[in-house]
């Protein structure tokens, strides 16, 4: 067991957990002006059930996932049929239907999915890799990826849609495909997204592209969000406002500043200093993930590390950028860090078969 245990990569089990920490000390602050900690112990429990999860598939088999292609079937299969069933049993929030109400917890079928898709990814491509000149298999895991992607985007869920399709192209890229394939493949998503505006996206949606296309379109509607995040970041300066004293996070001017814009109120209160050290502990993760990826000896792990690095990187980027003001808000929490129990668990449990690699 002790030797098993020095074989994991302790820098990369550290900056997550130092991540979730940071996560932990920004959604107990923000619910000091809500006088509501039911989130932050909620968070605490998804938080030991996650590194419990992290250290059991450490301590299991990869290559279990490498080889029994019923077991990633079966997976595919539970999460397309836990995404069906939104549309049956899941209420009605905010006018998506997302998550599944089991008393006070929620569950997000599609956080599950990202994972299924990532195996099903790394375990197709690396059976295939000498063959991806041949369009069959691009289309055959586009077919995959397609059912997942369509049944979130009709939540409506284009965030996750989003990042699915993102997912799909970068594995495409590392596995080998030819430039101008993958080329063509992007103009092709531009084209379904310029028909997407008509046919797929809710009004709310637009809304949200256009505030972001045209920021003072409507300060006190549909870009509040963003100008509140863009205040509470500015006016943290070098050493933030204090723990428990950032005025836009605690007096509720910050919306959502436990899930989508708690970077935001991390900047408030912790400054640049704080942002600084969020910003080498992602660093150290995913250089971390991405050395894994680079000293695997086969494709699935060399696959499958590094699409985690890029989901972590791609979902990172996006918060962010959701956060500046840089990009539309799309509802994408920040890996490890925003309140929300099916992305930390996933998390934590990717983290635990990157783990797995690394000791292999």
């Amino acid at each position: 067991m002790f030797y098993h245990l020095k074989r994991l990569d302790w820098i990369l089990i550290a900056s997550a957990l130092l991540l979730v920490s940071i996560g932990l000390l920004a959604l107990y602050s923000s619910s000091i002006g809500k006088g509501d900690f039911s989130n932050f112990r909620k968070q605490i429990i998804f938080a030991v059930i996650g590194i419990f999860l992290m250290f059991l598939f450490s301590f299991s088999d990869y290559r279990i996932f490498k080889n029994d292609h019923y077991l990633i079937l079966t997976l595919y299969f539970v999460g397309l049929v836990s995404l069906i069933g939104l549309f049956f049993i899941a209420p009605e929030i905010r006018g998506v239907k997302s998550w599944y109400k089991i008393g006070p917890i929620s569950i997000d079928p599609s956080e599950f999915i990202k994972l299924v898709l990532l195996i099903f990814l790394a375990n197709y491509f690396s059976l295939r890799h000498v063959e991806l000149y041949r369009l069959y298999h691009i289309f055959i895991s586009g077919f995959y990826i397609f059912l997942p992607v369509a049944l979130i985007a009709l939540q409506p869920n284009s965030g996750s849609a989003l990042i699915l399709v993102i997912l799909w192209l970068a594995v495409l890229l590392i596995s080998g495909i030819k430039l101008k394939i993958f080329l063509s493949l992007c103009v092709l998503g531009i084209l379904i997204i310029t028909l997407g505006w008509s046919f797929l996206l809710q009004d709310y949606q637009k809304e949200r592209i256009m505030g972001f296309i045209i920021p003072d379109k409507d300060p006190l509607g549909i870009n509040w969000n963003q100008a509140q995040a863009k205040i509470a970041i500015g006016s943290g300066g070098i050493f933030g406002q204090g723990f428990g004293k950032g005025s836009q996070t605690q007096y509720g001017f910050l919306p959502e500043s436990q899930t989508d814009f708690i970077f935001a109120a991390i900047a408030e209160e912790f400054g640049l200093i704080g942002v600084t050290i969020l910003f080498l502990l992602i660093m150290t993760m995913l250089l971390r993930i991405i050395r894994i990826a680079i000293n695997s000896q086969s494709n699935f792990p060399r696959l499958f590390a590094s699409g985690f690095a890029i989901l972590l990187v791609v979902q990172i980027f996006v918060n962010l950028g959701m956060n500046l003001g840089l990009l539309p808000v799309i509802g994408i929490p920040l890996p490890l860090i925003s309140y929300g129990g099916s992305n930390l668990i996933i998390a934590f449990t990717a983290l635990g078969i990157v783990q797995n690699i690394s000791k292999h």
